[in-house]
């Protein structure tokens, strides 16, 4: 068997991120051409990533990008399995490189955006640091020179929000963006919202205030004034600015002559199902102490 020198180990790990075994082992399969070996490693990096590919990736970061000029912006999510692994510098490289190509291309399909060097590049990472990588979801939004995009992401880059405004106006486009990212309003106006989501709440109010005893008058009254009291704590122009409670958000615009066309909002790990283990569960695992270990 071919003795593989420390040093050049050491030079194979730097080269690629890889752990030290993985790098010693590929030198050995290989002779000890570290060209030969990074090769290697190259092709089974594919095979490693789909090992991983169906472990629930639940942590992650948002990219947000939109041009000087507010015309066209970009928010993203891309996820991995720990929160650890997000603070990863690789891995806040990778979310960076992912929204540059999104609105350089101005897309929003995941699939189109993977297609090529991106895809090599995700899988790469998923070997380097060892967790499943998924890029979940694009939001593109254009002002086609009309109005402006706004934009808001959280310093901890898991909240994040763009919204089209039909006036070219920066700051409102921001303290827009910041409000919607902070209160996760449903809907811009009444009128958009569902019927649907309506009736549904009106039914439940209706449950909870027949319970009361009260005569059918005061009842209506009542769901009337708990219904307008949901329509405003979930429309946007409804809301109070979060900057200052006194105003709406429909206040500020109507000031500055707009309207918000649409917005959207973006929470890493939003709607994913996390699996509930338990703790004892997992070290009794590890320690083979479960059935059938």
């Amino acid at each position: 068997m071919t003795q593989i020198a420390a040093p050049l180990v050491k030079e194979l790990r730097e080269r690629t991120g890889l752990g030290m075994m993985d790098c010693k082992r590929a030198l050995t399969e290989v002779g000890g051409n570290i060209e030969l070996a990074i090769e290697h490693l190259r092709k089974n990096s594919g095979l490693k990533a789909a090992d991983k590919a169906g472990r629930l990736a639940a942590e992650g970061l948002l990219g947000l990008k939109v041009d000087d000029e507010g015309q066209t912006g970009v928010l993203v999510e891309v996820n991995v399995e720990t929160d650890f692994a997000s603070r990863n510098s690789a891995f806040v490289d990778f979310v960076d490189r992912v929204t540059q190509k999104a609105w350089e291309q101005k897309t929003d399909q995941v699939q189109a955006l993977l297609d090529g060097d991106l895809e090599k590049a995700r899988q790469a990472l998923v070997q380097e640091i060892g967790e499943n990588i998924d890029i979940r979801r694009i939001t593109c939004m254009s002002a086609a020179h009309d109005g402006r995009i706004g934009a808001y992401l959280h310093s901890n880059k898991r909240i994040g929000a763009l919204v089209h405004l039909s006036v070219n106006d920066a700051r409102l486009g921001k303290d827009i963006a910041m409000h919607v990212a902070a209160t996760n309003p449903q809907a811009v106006k009444v009128a958009d919202l569902p019927e649907e989501l309506i009736a549904k709440e009106r039914e439940i109010y209706a449950a909870d205030a027949g319970r009361s005893g009260k005569p059918q008058a005061i009842i209506e009254k009542m769901i009337d004034g708990r219904i307008r009291k949901f329509l405003n704590e979930v429309t946007l122009v409804e809301q109070p600015f979060v900057r200052d409670a006194d105003k709406k958000v429909g206040h500020l615009l109507k000031a500055a002559g707009g309207e918000v066309l649409a917005f959207k909002r973006f929470e890493v790990s939003e709607g994913i199902e996390r699996e509930e283990k338990s703790f004892a569960e997992e070290v009794a695992k590890q320690a083979g102490l479960t059935e059938g270990s």
